[in-house]
Parts: C-alpha cells; sequence; structure tokens
C-alpha cells in the first residue's frame, strides 16, 4: 500500500483555482481523482486551454490557508464519495463544508464501503491509516489510542457493506436462508444490526453505533461456504478483460502479481498482504520482475512509454483494474517433491494438484533481507533466528515462555520503549529475575548469590522445625515442614539475617539503588524484632525485648532484668522511637547539607524531625539563643510545657501581636513545641516516618501506646492529612525511572509490620499486598527476603495465613531461574497444606523433578538434599527415567522406570529397544537381570508373555534342552512339545508389537528360534530314528526363521526323508 502523505497534493489546488477562474470542469467521477492524478492531469488540461495559472491569485491563496483540512486518501484500490475534487470546490463556495459532509462514504473496490450516517466532520483525516478492509472485515481506528469518543471523528453511526466471496446460490433457497441465519447472529453479537444480504453480487449491509472491528473471523468464514476460487477468478477475469494503450502491455504491480508457487500462497496466506507488508517494511527496496527468459518486467517495460498516453487515464484505469483480490486462505498442503531438473531456477517447488489449475507467474524475488540490527543478548550470545513472513503471519507462531524465563516473541524487545514494529525477527530475551544477584556493572556475582540465597536459605533451616506427614496421590507420604520459633530468639533469628545482609553489603560494585534496598532491608529486621520480640521476667514471657538495649536505644543501659512489667509498653516505644531516629537520620543529614551556613532556625527543625534533640541545643546554645536552647531541651516531654507553649502563642494573637517581626522558622519551631505539627509543618513536604515521629514526639502525650500511635496516624492518613507511607524506593528516588503510583496503592513494608503489631483482629486483611515484591523493592520478581520474613513472622505467631501461595510460587520461580530447583523444593515443603487442594505440593514437587531434572541429576549433593527432604524416590526415578528416555538413553530409562514401578513402561522399552540390543552383544545375565525384577509384577503387565516372558522361556528351555545327557524318546517329544509352544508365542509377539519391534528384535527372535533348532535337530545324536527327525523337522519349519535358513532345513529334511524311504525300502 502507498505511503500517505499529511496533506494533498498541490495540483488539486491549482485544479480548484481553474474552477475559480470560471474555466469549465469535467466530470470525472468521484473516485478517479485523487492528489497523484490530479497533479498529473493538470497540466496536460492546462496545456490544451492554454489557461495560465495565476499563482498570485488571491483565490487560490485563500484556499492554501485551508488546504491542510482536506482529507488524505492515497492508497489506488480506495475511493470516497464525494471526491477530493469535489470536497474543495465545495470548501470553497462554501466555507466550513468540510466539518459537516453528509453521507461520506469510504470504501475499497472488491471488499466493501462504509457509509458515515448524517453529518460528518472529516477535516485533517488521513483515510490511509483510519480505515482499513480486508477480506471480509473492515477496521476503523485499529489503534485504539488515537480512537475518539463515541460520536466524534469517524466513530460514529455507520451503515456497513462487506461484499463476501461465496458460491453460486442459485435455486437453493435452504442454504441462503441460513447463511442469512448466521449472518444475522454474527452480527448482533458484535453490537451491530443486520440490514441485508444480497446472495447475487454478496453485499452484506449492517449498521454500526460506533466503531471497533467489524466482519467475519476465519471461524465464521469456515461456517460460511465461501467460494474457494472466487478470488484466483476474480484476478484472471480483471487481467484478460483489461484493455491497454500502449502495445496491449499490462501493468503488472507488485500487489497483483499473485505468486501461485510461492511460499506465502502455499502456506495458505494472502501473496498480496505479504507484498504490501514487504514494501511497509523495506520502502527503499526496489523489486525485480522477470520472465521466463530472463526480460525486464513488463511493468518497468511500460514505465518508459509512461509519457505515450495521458496521466490521468492511466490513473484512472490504474485504479479501476488494480483491485486487490481477496486471496482465500487454504489449508497448506505438503510438498509433493523439488524439481531439480528441467528448470533453469533450481529448487522449485511443485504445489499439489488442487493449486496447479492456477496459471503461474515467476518473478524473482529476494525474499525478506531482515535488519538484523536490533540484536538481543541471550546468555552469552546474540538472537539472530529469523523465519519467512508465512511463518510469521500464521497461526503457529506465538509469544512462548520457556524455562528459566526465557521469552520467545517476533516483537519489539521487552526493553524497548519505542512504538511497536512489524517485524520478522524472532527474538529470544531472558527476563531479568536473576537482578538481584547481579553489580552495578550488570555481572552476576557469586557472592550475592550466596548472600541472597543460600545463606538466608541455609539459616532457616537451622531454625526448629515441625513436620506433618500427608498422604498425596495414591500411596505416597509426603513430608511438609513449618518453622516454629519463640519470641524469646526472635532477635537472635532477625540479628542473623541482618549478618547475612551487612555481609551482602560488603560486596564491592553494589549499585546505590540496591545498597538503599539492603539497608531498608536491614531496617525491616530490626523492627520486627522491635515490634515481635519477649522477654522473660520471672519465668513468663513477656512481649518485649531488651537484648542490645545499648545498641537500639543508645544512651539507655542494660539495667536489672527486674523490669516492672508495666513500663514494658513503654520500653518497646522507647526502642520504637529509636528505629525511627535511625531510619530517618540519613534524610535528615542530607537536608541539612543543602543549607546555608545562615540558615540556623531551619537546622535546628530539620533537626527536631529526627529527635536529634542533643545537636539542636547545643546548635542553639552556641549561637547564644539560650532561651530556644531551653525550651528545646524539654521538647516532647511533659504536656504542661506543650500546653503553656500553646496558651502563649494564643495570647500572642488575641493581643494582636505582629508576627512578622518574628522569624518564620522560629514560629515554625514554637508551632512544634506547642505540639501543633501541622502548623509547624505548613506547606513543607516530609517524608511519612518523620510526620509519625513528629506525631508520636510532639503531639501525643507521652505516655501514648504504640497502638494507638499507629492508629491515630491511620486515622490521619485516612483524612488525607498525612503523607502517603510510600515504598522506600520511591520516597528515596532509589529509582530512575518514573514509578507509576497512585494514592494508596502500595505501602511499604515497615508500615504494614506497624498495622500488624496495632491490628486487634484476628484476621490482618492486607497480608497478600504487604508481601508482595513492591512493598519492599523495585524489582518486582525478587521475593527472597519477603519469604523468609513471613516465615519468621507466622513462626512467632504474629499471623496465620494459608492464603499466601503467590508469594510461595514467586519464591519458587526465581529459585527456579537460577538453577537452585533443590531449595526450591524446600520452599514448596514450606507452603501450608490445604484441603481443598491436598496435592498442590506433590503436583508442583513432580513438575520440578520433571522440567529440571538435567540440574538437580548431575549433582550429587543436590540429589542427596532432595532426597533428605523425604521426597519419595519413585518421583526422582520417574523423573530421571523420562530425562533419560527423551536423551535416549534407553537402558538407564528402563532402570529407572523399574525403580519407580512403571512396569508397563519398563516392559515396552525393555522388548522394543534394551533386550535385543544386549542379546546381540551376548549380554544374557543382564537381560536374565532385567527381566526377572518385572517378572513378580507381570499380572500388572499387559502381554507379558508375548514380551519378556519369552525370554525367559528362551533361557529356561535352552538350559532344559541341554540337560538331556542321552536319547530318550519321551524327553525328546517334551522338548518338540516346549520349542512348538515357544515358536507360536514368538510368532503371537511378532503379530502383537509388529512395527513398534525394530529389525534387530526381529533378529535377536531368528538367533533364539535357530539356537533351539540346532540344538533340537542334536538331541539324541545318531540314536534318533528317522521318524523321530523327521518330527524334529516338522517342530522346527513353524519357527521365525529367515528364507536362506529354511532352505537349509528343508534341504536337510528332503535328506532325512529319502534315506527314511531307502530304509524301508531295504
Amino acid at each position: 500500500m502507498a505511503s500517505t502523505s499529511s496533506a494533498p497534493s498541490p495540483g488539486i489546488f491549482d485544479k480548484v483555482c481553474v474552477v475559480r477562474n470560471n474555466v469549465s470542469l469535467e466530470t470525472y467521477g468521484g473516485s478517479d481523482f485523487d492528489t497523484g492524478t490530479l497533479s498529473s492531469y493538470l497540466p496536460s488540461q492546462c496545456k490544451k486551454r492554454r489557461i495560465s495559472i495565476d499563482m498570485y491569485n488571491p483565490s487560490c491563496w485563500a484556499f492554501r490557508d485551508i488546504k491542510a483540512c482536506l482529507p488524505v486518501l492515497h492508497s489506488s484500490d480506495y475511493f470516497m464519495e464525494p471526491s477530493l475534487l469535489d470536497l474543495a470546490a465545495q470548501e470553497l463556495n462554501v466555507p466550513g463544508h468540510c466539518c459537516h459532509v453528509q453521507n461520506f462514504t469510504v470504501g475499497r473496490f472488491g471488499y466493501g464501503c462504509v457509509k458515515f450516517l448524517g453529518e460528518t466532520d472529516i477535516r485533517w483525516l488521513e483515510l490511509d491509516k483510519v480505515i482499513k478492509f480486508d477480506r471480509h472485515r473492515v477496521v476503523v481506528y485499529e489503534d485504539e489510542t488515537d480512537k475518539p469518543a463515541i460520536g466524534e471523528g469517524l466513530n460514529k453511526a455507520a451503515e456497513v457493506t462487506l461484499v463476501l466471496q461465496i458460491k453460486p446460490l442459485a435455486d437453493e433457497r435452504f442454504k441462503l436462508d441460513k447463511i442469512v441465519e448466521k449472518l444475522k447472529i454474527i452480527t448482533e453479537k458484535q453490537g451491530a444490526r443486520f440490514v441485508s444480504f444480497n446472495p447475487l453480487n454478496g453485499e452484506w449491509k449492517f449498521l454500526v453505533c460506533h466503531f471497533s472491528r467489524f466482519g467475519l473471523s476465519e471461524d465464521d468464514e469456515d461456517d460460511i461456504i465461501m467460494d474457494e476460487a472466487a478470488a484466483a477468478h476474480h484476478l484472471e477475469e480483471q487481467n484478460g478483460g483489461e484493455l491497454f494503450e500502449v502495445d496491449e502491455v499490462p501493468q503488472i504491480g507488485p500487489d497483483v502479481a499473485v505468486l501461485s508457487h510461492s511460499l506465502p500462497a502455499h502456506l495458505g496466506l494472502d501473496p498480496i498482504k505479504m507484498q504490501e507488508m514487504r514494501m511497509v517494511m523495506f520502502p527503499a527496496e526496489e523489486e525485480e520482475t522477470e520472465d521466463f527468459d530472463g526480460t525486464f518486467s513488463l511493468e518497468k517495460q511500460s514505465f518508459s512509454r509512461e509519457f505515450g498516453r495521458p496521466a490521468l487515464q492511466y490513473s484512472s484505469r490504474k485504479m479501476s483494474h488494480r483491485v486487490s483480490p481477496p486471496i482465500v486462505r487454504k489449508t497448506p498442503q505438503a510438498l509433493l517433491e523439488y524439481n531439480m531438473k528441467g528448470s533453469d531456477q533450481p529448487g522449485n517447488i511443485l504445489m499439489t494438484r488442487q493449486n496447479l489449475s492456477i496459471v503461474p507467474r515467476t518473478t524473482k524475488v529476494k525474499g525478506f533481507q531482515l535488519d538484523l540490527k536490533d540484536e538481543t543478548p541471550v546468555t552469552g550470545h546474540h538472537s539472530k533466528y529469523a523465519v519467512d513472513a508465512g511463518l510469521f503471519m500464521g497461526r503457529s507462531f506465538r509469544v512462548g515462555w520457556g524455562p528459566n524465563g526465557v521469552l520467545v516473541h517476533c516483537g519489539n524487545p521487552v526493553s524497548s520503549t519505542g512504538p511497536g514494529v512489524l517485524s520478522s525477527i524472532v527474538h529470544v530475551e531472558k527476563i531479568a529475575i536473576n537482578k538481584v544477584v547481579r553489580d552495578e556493572n550488570n555481572k552476576v556475582k557469586e557472592e550475592l548469590n550466596d548472600c541472597c540465597f543460600a545463606s538466608p536459605l541455609s539459616l532457616h533451616k537451622s531454625i526448629s522445625h515441625e513436620t506433618m506427614e500427608v498422604e498425596v496421590e495414591g500411596s505416597f507420604r509426603l513430608k511438609l515442614q513449618k518453622v516454629v520459633s519463640d519470641r524469646l530468639v526472635l532477635p537472635e533469628i532477625c540479628r542473623s539475617y541482618i549478618d547475612i545482609i551487612e555481609k551482602q553489603l560488603d560486596v564491592p560494585c553494589l549499585s546505590a539503588s540496591a545498597r538503599g534496598v539492603l539497608m531498608h532491608q536491614v531496617m525491616v529486621w530490626e523492627l520486627i524484632k522491635v515490634l515481635f520480640s519477649a522477654r522473660e521476667i520471672s519465668g513468663h514471657s513477656i512481649s518485649v525485648d531488651v537484648d542490645d538495649e545499648e545498641d537500639m536505644m543508645g544512651d539507655k543501659k542494660d539495667g536489672s532484668p527486674d523490669i516492672d512489667p508495666e513500663a514494658l509498653p513503654f520500653v518497646r516505644r522507647a526502642q520504637f522511637s529509636y528505629w525511627l531516629q535511625e531510619s530517618v537520620c540519613h534524610q535528615v543529614q542530607e537536608e541539612i547539607s543543602c543549607l546555608n551556613e545562615s540558615c540556623d532556625l531551619e537546622h535546628i527543625f530539620l533537626l527536631l524531625t529526627g529527635r536529634q534533640l542533643d545537636v539542636a541545643v547545643e546548635l542553639s546554645a552556641s549561637r547564644g539563643d539560650v532561651r530556644l536552647a531551653c525550651l528545646l531541651s524539654q521538647a516532647g516531654g511533659s504536656t504542661v510545657n506543650r500546653s503553656d507553649m500553646a496558651r502563649q502563642l494564643d495570647l500572642w494573637r488575641i493581643n494582636g501581636l505582629d508576627f512578622n517581626f518574628i522569624e518564620k522558622d522560629r514560629l515554625r519551631l514554637y508551632e512544634l513545641l506547642a505540639g501543633n505539627i501541622q502548623g509547624a509543618l505548613q506547606n513543607s513536604k516530609i517524608d511519612w516516618k518523620r510526620y509519625l515521629g513528629l506525631l508520636m514526639w510532639y503531639q501525643l502525650p507521652p505516655d501514648t501506646s504504640l497502638s494507638a500511635i499507629i492508629h491515630t496516624y491511620q486515622q490521619l492518613l485516612d483524612a488525607g492529612k498525612a503523607p502517603y507511607p510510600i515504598p522506600v524506593y520511591i520516597d528515596e528516588g532509589l529509582v530512575e525511572e518514573a514509578v507509576d503510583l497512585s494514592d494508596g496503592d502500595r505501602f511499604d513494608l515497615a508500615y504494614y509490620l506497624m498495622l500488624l503489631h496495632a491490628n486487634e483482629e484476628s484476621e490482618f486483611g492486607v497480608l497478600k499486598t504487604m508481601f508482595s515484591a513492591f512493598s519492599s523493592t523495585f524489582d518486582p520478581l525478587d521475593y527472597h527476603m519477603l519469604w523468609h520474613q513471613r516465615s519468621v513472622l507466622e513462626a512467632v505467631g504474629a499471623f496465620c495465613s494459608n492464603d499466601l501461595h503467590v508469594l510461595d510460587m514467586s519464591f519458587v520461580s526465581q529459585l527456579l531461574c537460577l538453577g537452585q530447583c533443590h531449595w526450591a523444593i524446600y520452599v514448596v515443603l514450606h507452603m501450608p497444606y490445604r484441603d481443598d487442594f491436598p496435592n498442590l505440593q506433590a503436583t508442583v514437587i513432580r513438575e520440578i523433578l520433571f522440567q529440571y531434572c538435567e540440574s538437580w541429576s548431575s549433582q550429587e549433593r543436590h540429589h542427596q538434599f532432595i532426597k533428605d527432604l523425604g521426597v519419595p524416590s519413585a518421583w526422582l526415578h520417574e523423573a530421571m527415567a523420562v530425562y533419560f528416555h527423551y536423551e535416549g538413553d534407553l537402558l538407564k530409562a528402563l532402570e529407572h522406570f523399574v525403580e519407580c514401578s512403571n512396569w508397563q513402561k519398563a516392559h515396552s522399552i525393555f522388548v522394543t529397544s534394551v533386550a535385543h540390543s544386549l542379546f546381540l552383544s551376548a549380554k544374557h545375565l543382564e537381560i536374565w537381570r532385567l527381566a526377572v525384577s518385572m517378572e513378580e509384577h507381570k499380572s500388572e503387565i499387559a502381554n507379558w508373555d508375548l514380551g519378556a516372558g519369552i525370554y525367559i522361556s528362551f533361557y529356561v528351555l535352552k538350559d532344559s534342552i541341554r540337560d538331556g545327557a542321552m536319547y530318550d524318546p519321551d524327553s525328546l517329544e517334551k522338548n518338540k512339545a516346549s520349542c512348538r509352544e515357544f515358536f507360536d508365542r514368538v510368532n503371537a509377539s511378532l503379530a502383537v508389537w509388529g512395527s513398534r519391534l525394530p529389525v534387530d528384535a526381529r533378529a535377536t527372535y531368528s538367533v533364539m528360534a535357530e539356537e533351539l533348532c540346532t540344538i533340537l535337530i542334536s538331541d539324541g545324536g545318531e540314536a534318533a530314528t528317522y521318524e523321530d527327525q523327521l518330527s524334529c523337522f516338522e517342530t522346527m519349519f513353524k519357527a521365525p526363521l529367515p528364507e536362506d535358513l529354511h532352505e537349509c532345513h528343508l534341504q536337510d529334511a528332503v535328506s532325512a526323508f529319502t534315506c527314511y524311504l531307502t530304509e524301508i525300502a531295504s
């Protein structure tokens, strides 16, 4: 399809100027004029009429001012009514005519049209981009982002007419009624109203209220009888009936060169669409077409004669005859052969007879020269896998996920920010699920891998566990695990996790954002220790921890263990206060570093927001403001001091004190000391932690419980008076890209912990949001520390939930993508048991074992780790059996199928793949061992007697015949009967297994039969009579032997029979 421009060609405006100069205007039909037509038509017409166009004519200048409002339509097989010329003339005569065009119509020859009912504003519309006709369907505003509101632009009520390619239905009233009924149903499903269907020309009309995509889907086309040859006949009729002027040479464009032997046509695709897509993707590439004899294409020949006929007539004929016929999608046919001779072009693909009815046209097609500049790194190499457009446009290829976070697609790279483009490049990308183990240079660090996964999970495994055995999938038993802990040891657990994180902080080349997230994780573990730990006093467990008080409370010494139980809430409050001070200290220092030296009062205010009272008092005293220093020394203390300060401010206001004589920052300090934090902050922004600290330190009474403080903040938050507790990576700007965050969308994990501590109800309703990745990190795929925090909190009884499987499975996926499948199984075993999903853990574990068998089975340490977790060994053997079967190591696969008691599968592999190979290699003991191991379960194996039982019977029968010492007629009869029975079983086995038995297996049966025949004929030696020998030959003739052996035995039998007759005659 030709590219469009933003405005009509200048030739149209010159033409209208001629009209305005009272030059008669011929009528050529609305569809015969486009911008290219008029620009080529104008010079010849002006030359004939000898009219000089005055480029300085005021009317032409007036028209140039409004020319941009006209719609654009460049596609040669599209038309519009009124035509572009009529619209331009009407716009000049009646300014604003394009704002309200009556019943504006846009269509495509051979496909249909759309008539927009009533008045339509068509100014500035690029119709090529807005309206697109395809076979049996039409799309208006394909890009939803560009679609206007209903009733505006072309998104309004309209009458749609689509031309359906169906078989003639003359005198088939029943089929016609059936098609009409189906069209009505399809129309109603799409929200439109059926109008009519004309079987003579295939026009289907319906009314729509607004636009999206209307027409028939491929499934709908299958339901309605379509004319398979309509498209091909339509093209042949138009090419055959076309009249040409210059030497009767047809104009063959790239969009009508239907190649019946080309790959798109063979795949059942539309070659015209493929040509159009190639022109869109590679507009600069010129296609060279040649005939069989190597001459240039007819298009190039006639191009040299372009000026031999009037341009207008050429364009008119070009539009009326170069109609792109709808090509019917056919089922791809198999290739018959490659014709490697009799043609100058080697490798021509011959189609099946259904496609041979179309006369082939040959072209020299270069195909898709794909631009591989967008190379995607995939595990150390670059993706350059490209496919042809037929495969790209077919149904067989879709976006797909592979193992370990690999994404296969044919669109833009995932990280690309540009607009989506059509591409035939297959992109293989790996999702950055291991970002947590990479440094700032995007290199994987083994130290980070150990600190993020191995060390925390090893610590988790060392904590006390309780197990629960559950019966899953029949007779198997699985040991589910759960961490159990006491709040008394919670500080020690938190300290261990903090040590691991601090070790991770020592890794060099960490990015600043990663360090910020790690510091936040340290503070989260500290907060867990503050809020949920306990201390034992006089034999009772009290919910407070006073260990390491020198670290947590600074100036508070580790006093006597005899703490008054009534004072314990205040101890926890003091610890929480110190935690807040530590959390906001770096932000306070960062803001202070940006101040000038003269901003002492603002400096003091910032110190108060972090409760750095000692520094604030020293700074005030050093500046000579002793009175302010005295007030600051009492900040956050008794409520009497706050009341006095508030009463003093009120007296000043009552007495009409002019506050302009007091510094604004000093007044802010007074308001803060009076407990009015809203008046102190005024319009300044502050983070949520410091606001919570101001609320606790300066507004609420000192004896307010921690739960009451958190509830007060929650009430202010709901009223919109407190800042939202946004996650730390947003609050501190740890991410470079902008984060789309609406109020209340997500909170920081620390705030959720505070809510959990203050929760007085039995259930906590925000657990899923609390343990989402975004609550603590900007990496949506990182759950490694959240899982540990959830596990520890649940172990100490902070909450109880069996509905956090998203967290569990997210962490499992993260471990699997890093190759830690043994730890992934460990995490699965910690998923809570649910009665409604009793086999959940078993299903996930078996899926991991099957998918990652190559990983864990090749590492003995991981293999043993999984066995120690109590995973049934049968599951391990089954996974390895499937893996080795896939790899082609059938002997190992058989061994593992036997170990996992899959007797039927083991027997099938033994008979069809393993036994004959071992037999021909003379490994008879191995065959006996394998067959005997399955014999005990032969009742569970179908066709045992015709499979592995044959090998056991062969060895038993062979030994029994050899054991016979001297000739004995009775034993000979017994051996013959046993051999006949064995030969009958072998023949039955060949019939039952059929083609599943390879040639070597059949050869093995022949070798077994020959050995028995040899032993049987030699049984008794010379003592046997001729009658006995002939009866042995009769038994041998039933054996499955090759023809040459049969002939040899037959000759021996004839010789024995001759001797027998000679003996009788003598």
